[in-house]
């Protein structure tokens, strides 16, 4: 009778194992208000924002891209944490089964009047049964915290493709403002020399040669914080790129961005022997260092796009695995029961003769449970604070995105307003040269003071150099705006989230790894 009841209360045991789960179930994140979408003209497409770099059609940047991809060694970290978590995942899979399984043995030899040998070997199981879900939590908890690694990696693709876009784009416009900077230093010397062919003939004063030399001094000293600017800028995608900036220069000087800027393609001398810019447009902004993006200012960009950005997956995936974290500290509340076992062989030999060893063969098994009263709200304590953590993540979820929809709308409106100041600078460009000619006429005939033409070189020097940051500003803010948007993380799908040399290297170390390193288990998911 005792044995069939200890039998059905086992059976029953089993049955109802996993059955129940304590704590909230999640059922997905609500996401404030957003506006449904930004007014415009048409869509942006998906494949537009998976590999947007392509739009500036600059093959330099698409090398640095993929380059970047595979070697880069924050990306590899991440990498590496997605293992870990994928890792962490088995450890809690594992909970399911029996949690102790110890074999152990021992042998000890005593001498006292006789010689006497002890033997001992024994296995030892015990399995807790999972009435209230508190593995299965973790196991929960687990699967979540690894698609959390997965989007952490993806966001942080997201960033890196980024940057290499964005210290590209600083190194070419840092070309494009010595470009500049260099033809402001010839018209300089050609305006200081004909200061000093004005003094030399008692035309003017000395204050005017010295004024004019002191300017063409200036422009020329701007030019080594310029040539620092780039060699940061090589530094930069050196670091990104895991590589040389010896290696950066080389990708970047293949292709044909030099031009050759003859000085009369844009000088010309006036009808009265003094010097004359070209006006015309293709002569006067032939230069075009900075990549252009062939990218429509007035599409629709939906505001689902923004959903899909991989740190928004993360905060989501981080709440629901601190969501399962409240059911499985809440099961430390009630008692948990567990089936233990042993199997166990001991041996004496006390040195008698034959047939003086004592043996003894033992197995014993049965139930058990423990049930932790009298915490004074210890475990309480443990669960309210298991809440606080999800509803914290609740509401950095929430603060993720809209800090997403303002990201998204401070590049838009950076970009349609930069181009829209840059439409202006061009003009301003186009009137400063005008003012540079009539300046070098009129002071030629004595009809205006030399500090009337300084000033106009002066704004002709840095109009231009003006023109050529905004350039540049208004490539960045593509790049910023497509970050926003969470674009090029999707472009390595099926991929693997491991270089082929940190594989290798984790092979050589004999660590067994078992099939965590096959392709099949190393490759980014599709979708979360």
């Amino acid at each position: 009778m005792k044995k069939s009841l200890f039998f059905s209360m086992m059976a029953a045991l089993v049955t109802f194992t996993g059955c129940t789960k304590l704590g909230p179930d999640f059922s997905g994140l609500t996401a404030p208000p957003l506006p449904k979408e930004i007014p415009a003209d048409r869509n942006v497409s998906d494949d537009t924002v998976t590999e947007w770099w392509r739009i500036f059609d600059d093959p330099v940047l698409d090398r640095l891209v993929e380059k970047a991809r595979k070697q880069n060694l924050d990306l590899e970290s991440a990498g590496l944490r997605i293992l870990q978590a994928r890792a962490a995942l088995g450890i809690s899979t594992g909970m399911r089964y029996p949690q102790k399984q110890t074999l152990s043995g021992g042998y000890m030899s005593t001498y006292q009047d006789r010689q006497i040998d002890s033997y001992a070997l024994n296995f030892d199981m015990g399995w807790e049964l999972d009435l209230w879900g508190k593995y299965a939590r973790g196991i929960e908890s687990s699967e979540a915290s690894l698609y959390a690694a997965v989007a952490s990696y993806d966001a942080l693709t997201v960033s890196l493709l980024a940057e290499v876009a964005r210290n590209y784009i600083a190194y070419r416009t840092t070309e494009e403002r010595i470009a500049y900077a260099k033809r402001n230093i010839a018209i300089q010397e050609r305006v200081a020399h004909m200061t000093e062919i004005q003094f030399n003939s008692g035309n003017v004063s000395e204050l005017d040669m010295q004024q004019a030399r002191t300017q063409l001094y200036n422009t020329r000293a701007a030019l080594p914080a310029l040539e620092l600017s780039k060699i940061k800028s090589v530094n930069a995608l050196a670091t990104l790129l895991a590589v040389t900036p010896e290696e950066i220069r080389a990708m970047i000087d293949t292709h044909d961005y030099r031009r050759r800027d003859e000085i009369n393609r844009f000088i010309a001398t006036g009808k009265k022997g003094t010097i004359q810019l070209v006006e015309n447009e293709e002569a006067l902004l032939d230069l075009s260092y900075v990549p252009d993006a062939a990218f429509d200012p007035h599409a629709v960009i939906d505001a689902s796009l923004l959903m899909r950005r991989p740190d928004i997956k993360a905060a989501e995936y981080r709440a629901r695995a601190a969501s399962a974290q409240i059911g499985a500290t809440e099961a430390l509340l009630y008692p948990s029961f567990a089936l233990v076992g042993n199997l166990g062989y001991n041996a004496t030999d006390i040195g008698l003769g034959i047939g003086t060893a004592a043996k003894n063969l033992s197995v014993t098994a049965g139930p058990g449970f423990s049930w932790n009263i009298f915490q004074y709200d210890r475990i309480k304590n443990q669960v309210r604070i298991q809440d606080a953590k999800f509803q914290e993540s609740l509401v950095n979820y929430s603060k993720q995105v809209l800090q997403a929809a303002s990201e998204v709308s401070n590049a838009l409106n950076g970009y349609v307003l930069t181009q829209a100041q840059l439409a202006e600078r061009k003009k301003a460009l186009e009137a400063t040269v005008r003012a540079f000619n009539i300046s070098v006429t009129q002071y030629h005939d004595g009809l205006v003071s030399y500090q009337r033409l300084l000033s106009t070189v002066e704004k002709l020097t840095t109009t231009q150099d003006i023109y050529a940051q905004m350039r540049g500003a208004l490539a960045t803010d593509i790049v910023l705006l497509y970050k926003a948007l969470g674009g090029g993380w999707q472009s390595g799908r099926g991929g693997s989230c491991l270089s082929e040399k940190t594989v290798e290297s984790l092979k050589m170390r004999g660590v067994d790894w078992g099939n965590y390193l096959d392709e099949n288990m190393t490759k980014l998911p599709e979708k979360y």
